[in-house]
């Protein structure tokens, strides 16, 4: 993989002192972590943003742990959403300690720790959330005021040749159909690169909707834009009678954090 490593030279000083802080607090208490966001995503595609959050990833069992943790060196800490993301504070600077997704489907597993990436962030050494997690969370967030499509895109043209898309494919299962809008949309956009997907991954998507058009639809009023965006899809869910996907259990989510999820739109 070519791209360039991030830097803390790309980044305002205070901040990179910051997150330096963090990483030794959660080095020197020993839990495990890894690092996604601005800094892995600079990894992979060489675009370094300036950003004032800082990503790490961890098992939701460990969450609570490292929050504790941050907290009991001197730092505010908070559980934003109890079902994916907790923050730590330092004046205008926080870490997102992340454990899932807003939606309740890409949480953090074990696999994501056992295909991490090596690399250095802030001159420190870490573990890199893998990119085929990195595009598997991204593709699923398609708000009105947030669309990643573009980093999928971008994370496609830097890591094709060297992605596990039988991990990849796994990790959309019964959302396959996103997986294959996100490939459609990468030839358009790199038309002289369009042959980096593997043929047979493309194909093996095309069955899968070549079987959905030869299969009579399922008479179900069920709404799955709500994994895509939890507010653009509420006045099917509210006014128009279709069941929320994100509900157990289709979904991964509880009614209590749905409306939770749902309240923190005005933020």
């Amino acid at each position: 993989m070519s791209a360039p490593q991030a830097n803390a030279g790309a980044f305002d000083p205070r901040s990179s002192a910051f997150y330096r802080e963090a990483l030794a607090t959660l080095h020197g208490a020993g839990l495990p972590f890894l690092v996604g966001g601005a800094y892995a995503f600079g990894r992979y595609t060489g675009i370094v943003r300036d950003t004032k959050d800082f990503d790490i990833f961890v098992r939701e069992r460990d969450a609570r742990r490292v929050l504790a943790e941050f907290a009991r060196v001197g730092y505010r800490t908070e559980m934003t959403f109890p079902h994916w993301l907790g923050k730590v504070f330092h004046g205008v600077n926080f870490v997102d300690v992340i454990f899932g997704s807003g939606n309740g489907v890409a949480m953090v597993d074990d696999e994501w720790f056992e295909h991490a990436r090596a690399g250095q962030v802030v001159d420190v050494p870490v573990q890199l959330a893998p990119p085929e997690e990195m595009i598997w969370q991204k593709s699923l967030v398609q708000e009105r005021e947030r669309y990643d499509g573009a980093d999928v895109a971008h994370l496609l043209r830097a890591c094709a040749e060297d992605i596990d898309w039988d991990r990849l494919l796994h990790r959309f299962g019964p959302n396959w159909r996103v997986l294959l809008s996100h490939i459609v949309l990468f030839g358009f956009i790199y038309p002289g690169e369009r042959d980096r997907i593997p043929k047979r991954v493309v194909r093996h998507l095309l069955r899968l909707f070549e079987h959905e058009l030869d299969t009579p639809a399922v008479d179900e009023r069920i709404c799955r834009g709500t994994i895509l965006s939890r507010a653009q899809y509420l006045v099917d869910i509210d006014h128009w009678g279709y069941a929320d996907a994100r509900l157990r259990p289709a979904g991964g989510m509880s009614e209590e954090e749905v409306d939770h999820w749902t309240a923190g739109i005005q933020r």
